[in-house]
């Protein structure tokens, strides 16, 4: 009887519960850093590369395709020199214009993909510059509106004074 309380408190002390989602043992967290940004290993070429600021799902499908990567082989799989590869193709990207997130460019009229922080202020310097020639989009820049053309009856008040209904002071209930 002594014997089978023993097995009892072995197969209880043996099997510690179990934390819901990965197991531990399979669980190894790798960041492979590309172009200045940190990329979880687990994820896909495909989806990793739109985790670096300009690259969208149809630029990251493209350069798969140009360097001629497995878009389901994971980054943590990616050699040293795919990595490489993919970082000079980064620096200067040989996409078609459409593709291309600044075009036709203001000062030198070429067609620019650009990435990361640099994006930020190319964006603020193309504001500002609309703002100062008063162009229409500018001017809605300027005035805290919406720029493409959405209506503005029931959004886009945050910058405004509320609009609402005011309660009748006159009448008095009896």
């Amino acid at each position: 009887m002594a014997e089978q309380k023993e097995k009892k408190m072995e197969k209880v002390v043996a099997e510690p519960k179990q934390k819901k989602g990965r197991p531990d043992e399979h669980y190894a967290e790798t960041l492979v850093r590309i172009y200045g940004k940190d990329i979880p290993g687990e994820k896909p070429v495909y989806v990793g590369l739109t985790y670096i600021k300009g690259i969208s799902w149809a630029v990251s499908n493209a350069i798969c395709h140009i360097l001629n990567f497995n878009k389901r082989m994971k980054i943590s799989e990616m050699t040293k020199e795919q990595v490489d590869k993919l970082e000079s193709f980064l620096q200067k990207p040989q996409l078609y214009n459409f593709m291309k997130n600044h075009q036709r460019d203001f000062e030198s009229g070429d067609s620019k993909h650009i990435l990361t922080n640099e994006l930020d202020m190319v964006k603020e310097f193309d504001i500002k510059r609309m703002k100062q020639i008063k162009s229409y989009k500018g001017m809605r820049h300027s005035l805290k509106q919406p720029v493409r053309g959405q209506r503005t009856r029931s959004h886009f008040r945050t910058t405004g004074v509320a609009v609402g209904v005011k309660k009748g002071g006159g009448a008095k209930k009896k």
